[in-house]
């Protein structure tokens, strides 16, 4: 159908609802010629009036009425079908909750500028949370996905493809006589004391961020209870615990008392997007892919 024969279309039930010349084209922006034209062209191909005029009343023939009833369910269907091609290649729109542990967010600024560039329709909330409760505010939609570091094991989620890496260093007080090295290896976390979360995490997940036992399987204790970065952070500070940490924590947490120490064994951690598998959507599939595509970015 030619977008001509379309727009005569909608001339002509809008007409059928208004009655009115003047109104039909004030409402569709036309001129009462145009609108005269259109129906004039339809009564030409149909062979008969469409509808009675007189100076004072216009209303639809047996034959106008019957052509409305056909008309109007169709021209919906294509109206439908019109916004919804529309939609699609406008791409998927609404509002994302994607949550992140504090110091990542410099390291994900290219997966955000380039997700806001491709769907400005969409509203990016970015959420806080934490290695103390990772997969809790998934599980109760507070956040739609999370950047959290693998393995991922949870038969409830899904877990998209490593984005970014990050390598870890060893936090410890400035008093610490391990403060004074270039370098440190996880061997040299035997006899320390990490910190503990607050809340239970699976032990496989935990483990792979810090391991139970150093390379030669010596064990490195687990000791203080701490919610947040922050609470490890002063632990730390004050000699009590020594902790592994992302390496951007030496930009975003600099602390008076703590130093950070790189590995030199190369213990780094992978990161991917996780989410709902029950909850999956278009927008939840459009930052994964988008946050592999600024992945492959030079």
């Amino acid at each position: 159908m030619a977008a001509m024969e379309l727009r005569d279309i909608e001339i002509f039930l809008t007409l059928a609802e208004e009655l009115h010349f003047g109104r039909t084209a004030q409402r569709l922006r036309v001129t009462p010629a145009r609108v005269s034209q259109a129906i004039k062209k339809q009564e030409r191909r149909v062979g008969a009036p469409l509808f009675d005029r007189s100076p004072h009343h216009v209303a639809l023939t047996p034959i106008g009425q019957q052509l409305h009833a056909d008309l109007k369910t169709a021209y919906q269907l294509i109206r439908n079908g019109i916004d919804t091609a529309a939609a699609t290649a406008r791409g998927p729109a609404g509002t994302l909750s994607l949550g992140t542990f504090v110091n990542h967010r410099e390291k994900i600024a290219p997966v955000i500028d380039l997700f806001r560039q491709r769907y400005p329709q969409c509203e990016l909330r970015m959420r806080e949370i934490t290695f103390n409760d990772p997969f809790g505010p998934l599980r109760t939609g507070h956040v739609d996905i999370a950047l959290l570091w693998l393995p991922v094991r949870e038969p409830d989620l899904t877990v998209g493809a490593v984005v970014y890496t990050e390598p870890l260093v060893l936090a410890v007080a400035s008093t610490h006589p391990l403060a004074v090295r270039d370098t440190a290896e996880i061997e040299d976390l035997a006899g320390l004391t990490v910190p503990v979360t607050e809340n239970p995490v699976p032990d496989y997940w935990t483990e792979a961020h810090t391991p139970r036992t150093t390379p030669t399987g010596q064990p490195i204790h687990r000791g203080q209870i701490v919610a947040t970065l922050e609470e490890a952070l002063t632990a730390i500070a004050g000699g009590e615990i020594a902790a592994l940490v992302g390496q951007h924590a030496i930009t975003s947490h600099p602390r008076p008392g703590i130093t950070y120490v790189p590995i030199s064994d190369t213990h780094t951690l992978q990161y991917a997007p996780i989410w709902q598998t029950a909850t999956e959507s278009p927008l939840i599939r459009a930052f994964e892919q988008t946050a592999q595509d600024a992945t492959r970015r030079p």
